[in-house]
């Protein structure tokens, strides 16, 4: 994609890197219009089946690189905060809306924007030494990056506002017990247990995944009874695709499954 953002293929899993180690991968707008590129790129790709997001060197991402983003402050405020509309909510909604899972590997840092990054994935896979920071109120700024929604989803409204409000970090083991993160493993591990985990899932029922990630999104901001509507439209349409009867028949059969993702 560019040198600020990899993009690299192993059969079924696609792996974006943001690349800025010496910034902790801070985000420059250049890079996030990279991002966003990668996120797209993976997401319509017929023969990706699973994507992995993490960052090069010791951190996944610190956020908005506020050397750049003082920059624009001094030319107004206004211009400075358009990237939260123009990029941050065009890549969160690219990765939450992605019709394939995304595992985040967390070698260090995930912080501000870059925790928001990690939140929308599916899955969260952090080194031992990584920690989360929900560090907006920090610079005096609200949550963005989806946090605000997806932070209280993962922890409780009250959780919610008191690691945004007091900022603190948090590191993995905490960030497991708290449902931040789906994993803790060793960190010269990570890559490894990442990669494996993505692979696993690329050879899954992906159409179904598609389908559970469309749901949870739908119910999210739905009723009961509209939620309902919408897993018997889902299930409707699983139930016609090859997939579901091939696994039917092999569960039958007492064989495992194959899925073609079709």
């Amino acid at each position: 994609m560019s040198e600020t953002v990899l993009y690299e293929v192993d059969g079924a899993v696609a792996t974006i890197t943001i690349n800025r180690p010496a910034a902790r991968n801070a985000l420059t707008a250049e890079a996030k219009v990279a991002l966003l590129s990668a996120v797209r790129t993976a997401a319509a790709a017929a023969d990706i089946r699973a994507v992995v997001l993490t960052g090069a060197g010791g951190a996944f991402c610190s956020g908005q690189d506020l050397r750049e983003h003082a920059d624009l402050l001094a030319g107004g405020a206004a211009a400075a905060l358009d990237t939260v509309r123009r990029h941050y909510n065009p890549i969160i909604e690219a990765i939450t809306g992605m019709p394939k899972p995304v595992v985040a590997a967390l070698p260090g840092v995930a912080a501000g924007a870059g925790a928001g990054l990690a939140f929308a994935s599916d899955f969260r896979i952090a080194a031992q030494r990584a920690t989360v920071l929900l560090a907006f109120a920090r610079v005096g700024l609200g949550a963005d990056s989806g946090t605000s929604w997806t932070l209280q989803r993962l922890v409780g409204p009250a959780k919610a506002a008191e690691l945004l409000m007091l900022a603190e970090p948090v590191d993995a083991p905490t960030a497991l017990s708290l449902g931040l993160v789906t994993s803790v493993v060793p960190d010269e591990e990570l890559a490894a247990v990442a990669a494996e985990f993505a692979g696993r899932l690329a050879t899954g029922p992906t159409l179904a995944y598609a389908a559970i990630k469309e749901g949870l999104n739908y119910a999210a901001s739905h009723g009961l009874g509209e939620a309902l509507e919408m897993e018997a439209e889902l299930q409707t349409r699983l139930g016609e695709t090859a997939d579901h009867r091939s696994a039917t028949q092999a569960f039958l059969d007492r064989q495992t499954p194959s899925y073609q993702g079709r």
